[in-house]
């Protein structure tokens, strides 16, 4: 029996089997699992990697990307097929927990090794660039004693991070405090964009990081770290992978930040709740450490 397209009139034929493909190219490669209800947005962000790479076809554009015959394509599909959706201080109720916890733990350690902050699902660097704001305005300073990794498996959005300019509309729920001390206005060529100041953009490492990759480069345990909004594209069985190793990466006391809709209770019994979607180790995983 044929299979049924989607939708005739259709620029490229998308079948049923195609989307079932892309599912299962998506979920192997990055975690992530499409409801059927995106069966359109696939075929239309996918749809721009064929006009690009002028192949007419799904059927050959995935038997060519599983062939291993589009050399950096695999990094353009899961570029096209990953949501960034982000802002400065989503999620505002996070951030003063994390200047109270970082201000207490410099007290505790005293001066000696920054602290160190892992942002594990950067996009285009907003989540990064409001911990390091926080991390100044705790110590009220430009160069605080932290160091933040901000990583994500789609390298467009980390150039945009690493690069640190924004479209004014991006900041303008920033109050004018914020807008002033942490950010430049861009002039002639440049008007209507803003650009993170340099002190700040040194106190974030951009790095490409695929959280379902074997091995993970990095170094060390966290004081804290911020996986906000990207659990829920994982299934329960990869959520549980990603919270059991995200553990031994946690220093004793250290704080896991996680989304609005994430609840993490259910998927791991070694964190407990601190505080609304942050969670700590559990006392007796901690005292073992």
């Amino acid at each position: 029996m044929p299979q049924q397209k989607t939708d005739t009139v259709k620029e490229f034929d998308f079948t049923k089997n195609d989307f079932e493909r892309v599912r299962a190219l998506i979920y192997q490669r990055a975690g992530i699992s499409l409801a059927d209800s995106k069966q359109e947005m696939v075929y239309s962000r996918l749809a721009r990697r064929l006009r690009a790479t002028g192949i007419q076809s799904f059927v050959r554009y995935l038997d060519d990307l599983e062939a291993g015959r589009m050399g950096a394509e695999w990094e353009a599909f899961t570029n096209a097929l990953t949501t960034n959706l982000t802002s400065f201080f989503r999620e505002s109720h996070h951030f003063p927990l994390l200047a109270e916890h970082l201000v207490a733990l410099r007290r505790r350690q005293g001066s000696g090794a920054p602290l160190t902050i892992w942002c594990s699902a950067a996009s285009t660097g907003e989540e990064p660039y409001s911990i390091a704001m926080t991390a100044c305005e705790a110590f009220d300073t430009l160069t605080p004693p932290v160091q933040i990794i901000a990583t994500d498996i789609d390298t467009n959005v980390l150039a945009t991070g690493a690069t640190g300019v924004y479209p004014m509309e991006r900041t303008e729920k920033l109050d004018a405090a914020r807008l002033k001390r942490f950010f430049m206005r861009g002039k002639g060529g440049n008007e209507g964009m803003a650009r993170v100041r340099p002190e700040l953009r040194q106190l974030v490492n951009f790095r490409q990081l695929n959280l379902l990759a074997d091995g993970w480069p990095l170094e060390g345990q966290f004081d804290a770290i911020f996986c906000r909004n990207v659990m829920i594209y994982f299934d329960k069985d990869t959520q549980r992978r990603i919270l059991a190793r995200f553990v031994p990466l946690m220093k004793p006391h250290a704080l896991l930040f996680a989304g609005h809709s994430e609840n993490f209770l259910y998927v791991s019994d070694s964190l407990r709740l601190r505080g609304k979607t942050v969670y700590e180790l559990d006392p007796a995983l901690r005292a073992a450490r």
